[in-house]
């Protein structure tokens, strides 16, 4: 009988395998992997582009910057409530399309720049250029705002109704996304950066153009697939989630200490989600919705009781202690190359995905709170060493350097707005401060006298720099995937776009004031103010997230090593208990 079993057990990996590539989890991972791919490449790819057409200034990438973080604060509620209020796969198809269809379009755009750059310089003495850019950034944030529809609908909501009642599930299947996310993060930039260095910028809009086309068309077909193998994505009613409620209210009224979050919800919304529903929109109404939208989701956002831990992962965006554009400047100001920091950035998305791994394993052993509280402490002891390398031999901090002497010197000394810059003019350009120009790799201006050109700079302070940003992102992504899934767990469905809308504007508010803080101080002399203002927000949003695990645990706060006390309680189906 065993021998005659064997066949049947060697075919039962092989169904196995089958069953997985075929499961909605993993379409789902599939259709996240081609969608971050194309947002990765399109990122890096603008960034570079608004740097190279406004001649070597990261002054536009600010601005784009700026105007992305103001949407996604302004709209964030909106689209989280436009989100709730419509079917999962018609959010899905509709934010999928605008998305993709944005970026080809801001594609199409670019090529024409760089195809007849020279002669839109001269129509309109570069008015005609400076409504190009406009363009090129409004459409750019067309996309950020279906891109943040799509990480809502998907990453958010999605996400947890295919995991099902299994928690364990869902902890895995974060912890999978973000190692999507940190892959995409260093190889998207690579291909397409080979791309525009062996061929030219014009290339690489149009291949980005031409992977966004097929993309959407891919990931179009997997969000189907992925919404008929999964049944439950197509109920999103109201009576279903309030019995639901019920439920969970009737069982957990016996508990000493219910899990933190699930009463509260159960009597805001099974109160107020009704009346929503009965009443009569006039014509005055329709035109105040969007505002009376903003005003309830940020209110809604306050009352949740996972507020202040959804602060505390904002605050940690008011930071230029990431792989942004910022700090690749500074980076290169410093004497940096760029494969130098190609090699960083790689070593940051390992360090990102170790992040991923760690969650997994310290919420199995101390519980999803307490790996929260974890991981700020590393991260915060990794970025202290950012904060020395500011006084360390080659900072160029300098506190009788005025910190908005550069912004001053452009508005008031009237200096005309750089150009797309022509080659003869390349050698001449220094930055504001006096730095070398390291754009290319050189640290001497080719027509500068010898006598004029700077030390070389010492590596000591942006080394320690670059270890503590790097160090930290395995406690910064524990972090993140810990208050994701408190926010997955203790959100009811119907707030669930609206609430994650919010927190989206939360942490592009902060993002907002951290490319102010730039814009106003840009030289390299002010660099290290901004590095230790960082330290202190890292801080007191960590110390946001303490107050919150102290509330919610109370003296069982430090007591680690063990699950939490509801996952070793609840022994019935776990998908309407809470393991934080």
């Amino acid at each position: 009988m065993a021998r005659g079993a064997e066949p049947a057990g060697e075919r039962r990996p092989c169904g196995s395998v089958i069953a997985y590539f075929t499961s909605a989890k993993f379409l789902l991972y599939l259709g996240h992997a081609l969608s971050t791919w194309g947002d990765r490449m399109w990122h890096f790819a603008v960034s570079v582009f608004l740097v190279e057409l406004y001649g070597n200034s990261l002054l536009l990438t600010a601005v784009y910057g700026l105007v992305v973080a103001g949407s996604v604060l302004l709209l964030g509620a909106i689209i989280g409530d436009w989100v709730d209020k419509n079917s999962r796969l018609k959010v899905a198809q509709t934010s999928l399309v605008v998305q993709n269809a944005s970026v080809i379009l801001c594609g199409i755009i670019l090529m024409t720049i760089f195809l007849f750059k020279t002669q839109l310089l001269t129509l309109y003495h570069g008015w005609l250029l400076t409504m190009c850019y406009i363009l090129v950034i409004t459409i750019a944030n067309i996309a950020n705002l279906a891109s943040t529809a799509t990480a809502i609908t998907i990453q958010r909501d999605w996400i947890v109704v295919v995991a099902g009642e299994d928690r364990s599930k869902l902890a895995d299947m974060n912890a999978t996304i973000r190692r999507i996310d940190q892959l995409t993060n260093i190889l998207a930039p690579m291909a397409v950066g080979q791309i525009m260095t062996f061929g030219s910028p014009m290339i690489g809009c149009g291949f980005i153009s031409g992977w966004n086309l097929m993309s959407m068309c891919v990931e179009y077909l997997l969000l189907w697939k992925v919404y008929q193998k999964t049944p439950t994505l197509a109920l999103k009613s109201a009576k279903v989630e309030e019995s639901e409620l019920k439920q969970l209210n009737v069982k957990k009224e016996s508990d000493v200490k219910p899990a933190e979050g699930v009463q509260l919800i159960v009597e805001k919304d099974v109160t107020g989600f009704e009346p929503q529903q009965e009443k009569e929109v006039s014509c005055t109404a329709r035109i105040a919705e969007p505002f009376i939208t903003f005003r309830d989701g940020w209110v809604a956002y306050y009352n949740q009781p996972v507020f202040l831990a959804g602060m505390g992962l904002a605050f940690l965006y008011m930071t230029v202690l990431g792989f942004d554009c910022i700090t690749t400047g500074y980076a290169y100001t410093q004497g940096l190359s760029g494969s130098v920091l190609s090699l960083l950035m790689g070593a940051s998305a390992v360090t990102g995905i170790m992040g991923t791994v760690a969650f997994t394993w310290l919420r199995r052993k101390c519980g999803l709170i307490r790996t929260g509280l974890i991981s700020g402490v590393a991260q915060f002891a990794c970025l202290v060493l950012c904060a020395i390398s500011v006084f360390m031999p080659g900072s160029p901090l300098d506190l009788t350097v005025s910190p908005f002497a550069d912004i001053s010197a452009r508005l008031f000394e009237s200096e005309p707005l750089p150009t797309i810059a022509s080659p003869e003019d390349k050698p001449e350009m220094v930055f504001a401060t006096g730095m070398p120009n390291l754009l290319n790799g050189s640290t001497t201006p080719a027509n500068s006298d010898p006598e004029m050109s700077p030390e070389p700079v010492p590596l000591i302070s942006v080394s320690l720099l670059f270890a503590g940003v790097i160090a930290a992102r395995v406690g910064l992504w524990s972090f993140d995937l810990t208050v994701t899934q408190l926010l997955q767990e203790n959100v009811v469905e119907s707030e669930r776009g609206i609430i994650n809308g919010v927190q989206n504007s939360m942490n592009y508010l902060l993002d907002l004031l951290h490319f102010i803080m730039v814009i106003l101080a840009p030289n390299p002399e002010a660099f290290g103010l901004l590095v230790l203002i960082s330290v202190s927000f890292v801080a007191m949003g960590h110390i946001m997230y303490f107050r919150f695990a102290q509330k919610s645990l109370g003296k069982q706060l430090f007591v680690c090593c063990t699950p939490d006390p509801k996952a070793v309680s609840d022994s019935t189906p776990p998908g309407n208990t809470s393991t934080v």
